[in-house]
């Protein structure tokens, strides 16, 4: 599993997520406000490259950023970590503890149990 991202590396990676490729204007126009200086992004998009998340390439004298793994599978390593770190690697105790913190309902329950049934 790949590190997990800090909360300003993963909102530079939601925005690129949205934009599928831009450059670092593209990028930091797109973010939400308060906007973070365009230092700061292009900083970040040189860290998450390090990281293996992001791919950078050269055009002229600027550079084209694009995600270099998806939403789902960040998403999907992030549920892995979650499990593992906080969880003895049990799902059913992630369930467990949303249930008994009120984080899902039971209506929820039922359409997972659903979905579930119909995989």
């Amino acid at each position: 599993m790949k590190k997990p991202l800090t909360k300003a590396e993963e909102q530079v990676m939601q925005t690129l997520w949205k934009l599928g490729k831009g450059g670092l204007r593209d990028v930091t126009d797109a973010m939400p406000e308060p906007k973070p200086h365009a230092n700061t992004v292009a900083t970040i998009l040189k860290i998450l490259a390090e990281k293996d998340f992001v791919t950078i390439e050269p055009i002229g004298r600027v550079n084209l950023y694009w995600p270099k793994i998806s939403k789902e599978e960040y998403s999907e390593q992030s549920m892995e970590y979650i499990a593992k770190a906080y969880f003895n690697g049990s799902f059913s105790n992630v369930i467990s503890f949303l249930v008994e913190n009120k984080n899902i309902s039971i209506n929820d329950l039922e359409l997972l149990i659903k979905h579930l049934k119909n995989k």
